[in-house]
């Protein structure tokens, strides 16, 4: 309180007014000081929770995509080793032209000097570069386009992440037909155990005639998704 003109003054109303302004703003910076922590605190807090949350992502991401399936490699190509699996004698050769193949799809013959590379196709391929693929070893996986997506996706699961063709080809003789070089075999349904058991077998086989030879580098057929 401030005095008046005249008045007397009172030292100690003064310094009680000094001792009240100090001890309020020892409160407001006491308050200022708790706040200030309080909002430090949220913000550790939140971001313990989205680093957490990102971490919980990226583990999902990892445990929920589909793996490869993992074969050994490098088998005789014996078909008495896979139940079903029917064996031919088509010759290699580069030609430049169409060919006309004798299994329905091609499992070996004459092909185009181009492979192709391979990997998941969502539409046909040209069967040139693909009997080429599979002189180097690979396995042509193709199946009847009006299968289910889910039975679709079941195949998927059990390819190899390289030397293997998916494709869809119309007019097959079973819903599902594996062909390697010279070998084929045809199964009702993608849970069928024999697809495994070739693909232990011919994938990648030291039976064929360019064992070893890449499976990349050379062309793409339209459709390719992978």
């Amino acid at each position: 309180m401030t005095p008046q003109p005249g008045s007397p003054v009172n030292k100690a109303s003064i310094k009680e007014e000094r001792a009240a302004k100090r001890a309020k703003k020892l409160e407001e910076y006491h308050r200022q000081q708790k706040r200030g922590k309080r909002n430090r605190l949220i913000g550790i807090i939140g971001g313990a929770v989205a680093i957490i949350a990102i971490i919980a992502l990226v583990v999902a991401a990892f445990v929920l995509t589909p793996k490869a399936a993992n074969y050994a490699g490098g088998g005789a190509g014996d078909a008495s080793t896979v139940d079903g699996t029917e064996t031919f004698s088509n010759a290699a050769g580069h030609v430049e032209t169409a060919v006309t193949y004798e299994q329905t799809p091609p499992a070996g013959g004459e092909h185009n000097p181009a492979w192709l590379n391979c990997g998941v196709y969502m539409q046909a391929v040209p069967n040139e570069n693909a009997v080429h693929s599979l002189e180097h070893g690979a396995v042509w996986v193709t199946y009847d386009p009006s299968i289910a997506d889910a039975e679709l996706e079941t195949l998927k699961a059990q390819l190899p992440s390289s030397y293997v063709i998916l494709s869809p080809f119309e007019g097959i003789p079973a819903p599902i037909v594996l062909s390697g070089w010279n070998a084929q075999l045809q199964v009702d349904n993608a849970n069928d155990p024999r697809i495994a058991e070739f693909f232990t077998e011919f994938w990648k086989s030291t039976n064929v005639p360019e064992d070893g030879a890449s499976c990349s580098g050379a062309i793409d057929a339209p459709g390719k998704v992978s």
